[in-house]
């Protein structure tokens, strides 16, 4: 009896270091998928206590408008970073698909829409067929994407001495700044997107394949994924997101500014890393980039509802706020490992 109350003891002595080594990794694991959308009820929960009018419902609709075309953008982003890459174009593809749609808007609405998306997917697709086929680093590639398409805006644009405004009985405007539920609809694109990418990220074998790209892309070759089609097919759709983006812009404007996008890829960035998606590849999630695309523009309001402070004040504490995201990720994805 001694023998086996002895061996009892034994046995639960080594399953409960494990026991609590599991809970700490699907504690970590919750906190890295789940920590923006904890951080961001808070945000606006004592938001709403210090300013009673941020959760004032036209207040509320504000934030989501003038940040649906950046959840667009970043939900591109996420795709790429989720693969491993990066890309540094999407705020000047955003800018040039902006300036196209007004530019178009004169020939209808089709024309205002397929002219951009057309070619910012053709930049999209360029990036993708060079860095899959050649090997370049992602940084590089669309770096020079990012120089190649302002340098393209700004001869559509004759040097930016023109701004096209997009006709006062075109339908574009009607997308841009028509409401339903009394939320305008590049709102509602945003959210059917997020959808749609979610779905896409989960439910197909496109999105098993990215993850497994992501986490090492050697082994996913040779466990005969399409290593290079996939990357070329990311790198499209960040293009058109970013296009897409653009026009509603515009559509919301009602012209092609040719000055937008400046740092909007740094923006897309911060918001997908604040989202959990990791910036070495292979974990995200679009429902992360939402909440931290969100987060950003909660962060902005709350610095305009205070009004005594200037705009670079955001730049410090979303700056800050990414080293500190970063570090905490890099802390629980060390916790995950060694557990």
């Amino acid at each position: 009896m001694t023998g086996s109350t002895d061996t009892l003891t034994t046995v639960d002595a080594v399953q409960r270091p494990r026991s609590r080594a599991a809970t700490s990794e699907r504690v970590a694991a919750l906190a890295q998928r789940h920590g923006a959308l904890g951080v961001l009820l808070l945000a606006c929960l004592v938001s709403a206590v210090l300013f009673p009018s941020f959760g004032s419902r036209d207040n509320l609709v504000g934030i989501a408008i003038q940040s649906a075309t950046l959840i667009i953008v970043a939900l591109g982003m996420t795709f790429v970073i989720i693969s491993g890459g990066i890309d540094l174009s999407v705020g000047s593809v955003f800018a040039l698909g902006g300036v196209l749609a007004a530019w178009a808007a004169q020939w209808g609405p089709l024309a205002a829409v397929g002219l951009p998306l057309l070619v910012c997917g053709a930049i999209g697709l360029i990036n993708g067929l060079v860095i899959a086929r050649s090997g370049l680093e992602p940084f590089i590639v669309t770096l020079a994407s990012l120089l190649g398409a302002r340098g393209l805006l700004l001869a559509v644009t004759d040097e930016g001495a023109k701004t096209y405004l997009v006709p006062r009985d075109s339908g574009l405007l009607d997308v841009g700044r028509g409401t339903a539920l009394g939320i305008g609809y590049p709102v509602f694109v945003a959210l059917l997107l997020c959808v749609l990418g979610a779905i896409l990220l989960q439910r197909s074998r496109y999105g098993q394949a990215l993850f497994a790209i992501g986490g090492n892309a050697e082994a996913a070759a040779l466990m005969g994924l399409p290593v290079a089609r996939v990357k070329i097919l990311t790198y499209l759709l960040s293009g058109l997101l970013a296009g897409l983006a653009g026009v509603l812009n515009a559509a919301r404007l009602g012209s092609g500014v040719t000055i937008l996008g400046v740092g909007l890829e740094l923006d897309a960035i911060a918001a997908v890393v604040i989202g959990g998606t990791l910036l070495i590849g292979g974990a995200g999630s679009v429902s992360g980039t939402l909440c931290g695309v969100l987060l950003l523009g909660v962060i902005q309001n709350v610095i305009n509802q205070i009004g005594n402070l200037t705009s670079s004040i955001q730049s410090v504490v979303s700056g800050a706020f990414l080293v500190v995201v970063v570090v905490t990720q890099t802390y629980l994805s060390r916790v995950r490992r060694l557990r």
